[in-house]
């Protein structure tokens, strides 16, 4: 029987799914043809900022800025999280599965090649130089409340054993130099003490670095500096191993910081990280001095490879209030003949 002209034929599963393909497709698409989104992107490359913070950096009044970042999260290119007052956004990494995650990646991969603008570029150094200072006055300032607020996040004996097990899983050989960045109180250094020769406790906050000397007085064998990864001891150091526990999350710049921590390690030393998981948890900025809402894995592994190292081993722990914590093993390049 023949179908009268006039009659449109059945709409099927396939087309339904075909048309919300080509839907979300559009949508994606759209939200990334903006030059404001694009630099939204890109400044979301390796943090979680708040709404006000976009706002002051791009200089865009908040609800000209929102309209834009609703449009993205409709698209999937943001996720958003409020916490009290704040309402912070984070890029969305679709899952590989999904049939536009290349699509993602190459608009997230293009939008991190971006060179912003120099005024911009400006209030972000700003923005970051303000994040710094808040943060060394809060451990200048705040010793007893980081206590308080490090157990709402991740107490350091919620941890200690993972990472005396890798540790102990190195076999590293006695007898050599292990560097500590941020030893905070310093629950590590005795552990550290008995498993080598030199320890060197590193940290740019004179109450931690006494905190942890307290705590660690009965070695004899550690050295307290009071600098980061740029004073001369850890550029010399040919350490064996270097462990940054609950540090990169209060750096400036990671990237840069991993790269002096790798620059401290001999040929084929070993460097360990425990580090959160991103979140978009903003409180921990006030309360405990972060200036980064965690990090991805794959962003620790891609700073890592370009410090020149290798990835060994990882293992991810649960913590209380929805943050998780990863343990990060890395070998620097033996030397070769």
């Amino acid at each position: 029987m023949n179908m009268p002209a006039h009659q449109a034929p059945a709409t099927g599963p396939s087309d339904t799914a075909s048309e919300h393909g080509e839907a979300s497709l559009a949508t994606l698409c759209k939200a990334a043809a903006d030059g404001l989104r694009l630099r939204v992107l890109r400044l979301l490359r390796h943090d979680a900022m708040d709404v006000s913070e976009l706002c002051d950096v791009l200089d865009v009044r908040q609800p000209a800025l929102s309209h834009h970042l609703k449009l993205m999260s409709a698209a999937g290119l943001l996720d958003s999280q409020r916490d009290g007052n704040h309402i912070f956004y984070r890029r969305r990494e679709l899952p590989a599965d999904n049939p536009f995650a290349a699509l993602q990646k190459a608009l997230f991969r293009a939008s991190d090649a971006l060179v912003l603008e120099q005024t911009i570029e400006n209030r972000w150094q700003e923005l970051q130089q303000r994040r710094e200072a808040n943060s060394k006055d809060f451990f200048r300032d705040n010793i007893e409340q980081f206590r308080e607020q490090q157990d709402l996040i991740a107490a350091p004996e919620r941890y200690a054993a993972a990472v005396s097990e890798a540790l102990t899983a190195l076999s590293l050989p006695s007898g050599d130099c292990a560097v500590e960045i941020g030893p905070g109180e310093g629950w590590l250094l005795p552990d550290l003490a008995e498993r080598f020769t030199t320890v060197l406790a590193v940290d740019n906050a004179p109450a931690m670095l006494d905190a942890a000397r307290d705590h660690a007085q009965e070695a004899t064998n550690i050295q307290f500096v009071l600098g980061d990864t740029s004073h001369p001891a850890v550029r010399n150091a040919a350490a064996e191993l270097v462990v940054m526990n609950m540090v990169l999350h209060h750096t400036p710049d990671p990237a840069h910081t991993l790269k002096e921590a790798t620059a401290a390690l001999q040929s084929g030393g070993t460097l360990l990280i425990t580090e959160l998981c991103e979140h978009t948890q903003g409180w921990a900025r006030e309360s405990c001095g972060d200036l980064w809402l965690g990090f991805a894995p794959e962003q620790l592994d891609a700073w890592a490879v370009d410090s020149g190292l290798t990835k060994v081993a990882s293992s991810y722990l649960g913590q209380r209030n929805g943050f998780k914590l990863q343990v990060r093993l890395y070998r620097a390049a033996p030397q070769t003949v």
